[in-house]
């Protein structure tokens, strides 16, 4: 089916079902859609927060997956995660009705802003994409939002505006960035990283050169020039403008460090375009805040605005979440499940006025682990103690024939926890005051940290 059939659907009148309505990224597009005046319906395995809010506009959500929900439904859109043996996917297919991807849905919508902010690269882009909002939040452009976590400014992950921009966090995991229409198209970095989608790093950059060139005449591909792959991957394209920490067309001078939370001049072309202060630490952070800001000149928004939306920004969930204290050691959670991720991490960490760094550290994805694990390992010597989890499968199943072990076996003094409930034991009889004790992974390690602050509290009481 070609992509731009879904521009026939996306219209006033018709009838949506969007399978797997309460996701992240799917409540989000009911409520746009439902704005544009479709009429929406759809299905979730459970009751969530979202499915009640969709519920409170007039959407009606069924709980479960019923063939008979997509009965005379003009288009049905679904999740990533919905394949084609779910049963409402099979009734629409069987009867016709033309099924599209959640992608298809953003890009189909976001051709009807003027300004359409995607932010893309391998690490990154959940932080870049909520300073983003911070900014067109300060600049009062009222945008629409969608964000792969959650943002405290907004208290979820997305927001429906009812300006001219909107600003998506743009993921190249099977390509579904390419179904977008940005006008301005930032690129932070690119890795090997989906090595179950992607063949190679090769393949990745083919992949994000695509998405580059999705951008019209008149638009602007920001890049980060001091990424030797993102070069590689726009070698030859014109009219790309570049950001850097150091060099590029947007870049940062006169930096200094307060206890590990940088302030810079934003420079754009040799000219002090805003003077930034962060309320985050680390220079991962600096290169995020000038790709944020780069796009931000673009879009024509002010230095000060950019100036009080990156002061205001604390962090989005997941990302250096601060999760409280237990016998005097501060507990931190990231997000971080990619060797470049969790260097610029630790990187960070080290900076602060810790006495020890303790990382717990949850492996994603068997594929990922395998494929890039001498990477994995030589970060992961890095803090003074390193705890594993077991790998977090996700999607997959264990066919490539590796385990958490593996990586232990590789880190000298690393330990694998048989569970989480163990895990937090230990990270509880070891802490300290000084201590910084960071849970990392992109899967439910995160329920760690929360549990030993917990167990602090008890003692506590």
């Amino acid at each position: 089916m070609a992509i731009d059939r879904i521009h026939d659907y996306i219209v006033p009148g018709k009838r949506a079902h969007l399978v797997g309505i309460g996701g992240v990224s799917m409540s989000p597009l009911a409520e746009v859609l439902h704005g544009e005046g479709l009429i929406i319906t759809g299905s979730d395995m459970k009751d969530s927060e979202s499915v009640e809010h969709l519920r409170s506009l007039g959407i009606p959500v069924t709980i479960g997956h019923l063939p008979e929900s997509v009965e005379g439904k003009d288009l049905v859109i679904r999740t990533a995660a919905v394949h084609d043996s779910n049963p409402e996917i099979a009734a629409a297919k069987a009867q016709g009705i033309p099924v599209f991807e959640r992608a298809q849905a953003w890009g189909s919508i976001m051709r009807r802003y003027k300004n359409a902010l995607c932010i893309s690269g391998t690490h990154g882009k959940t932080t870049t994409t909520s300073m983003c909002t911070h900014i067109a939040m300060a600049a009062r452009v009222d945008p629409t939002v969608m964000i792969g976590g959650t943002l405290p400014l907004l208290g979820t992950g997305h927001r429906v505006g009812k300006g001219e921009t909107i600003i998506l966090e743009s993921c190249e995991y099977c390509n579904s960035f390419l179904s977008f229409y940005p006008t301005v198209a930032v690129i932070l970095n690119i890795e090997a990283d989906h090595l179950d989608f992607f063949k190679d790093l090769e393949d990745v950059e083919h992949s994000f050169r695509a998405f580059a060139d999705l951008v019209p005449p008149g638009g602007t591909v920001l890049a980060n020039c001091e990424d030797a792959n993102t070069m590689t991957a726009l070698e030859g394209k014109e009219g790309v403008l570049t950001f850097g920490l150091d060099k590029g067309d947007f870049h940062a001078e006169n930096l200094v460090w307060n206890r590990g939370f940088p302030t810079f001049d934003l420079v754009r072309n040799g000219e002090k375009a805003a003077r930034i202060t962060l309320q985050v630490p680390g220079v991962h952070n600096v290169k995020n805040a000038i790709a944020a800001a780069s796009a931000a000149l673009v879009l024509g928004i002010s230095g000060e605005a950019i100036a009080r939306g990156l002061g205001d920004y604390r962090g989005a969930g997941r990302r250096f979440e601060y999760k409280g204290k237990v016998k005097g050691a501060a507990v931190y959670d990231d997000y971080a499940h990619h060797p470049g991720e969790l260097t610029a991490l630790l990187d960070m960490a080290m900076s602060l006025d810790y006495k020890r760094v303790i990382c717990a550290f949850q492996p994603h994805t068997y594929t990922r682990t395998k494929a890039l694990f001498n990477e994995f390992a030589s970060v992961l010597k890095r803090p003074d103690v390193t705890f594993l989890a077991e790998i977090y499968a996700a999607r997959e199943k264990n066919d490539v024939g590796i385990s958490s072990q593996d990586l232990a076996n590789a880190i000298p003094g690393a330990l694998v926890a048989p569970s989480f409930a163990e895990l937090t034991n230990w990270l509880y009889r070891i802490a300290r005051p000084g201590d910084l004790i960071l849970t990392v992974g992109a899967g439910n390690i995160f329920t760690v940290g929360e549990a030993l602050v917990r167990m602090g509290q008890q003692e506590e009481q």
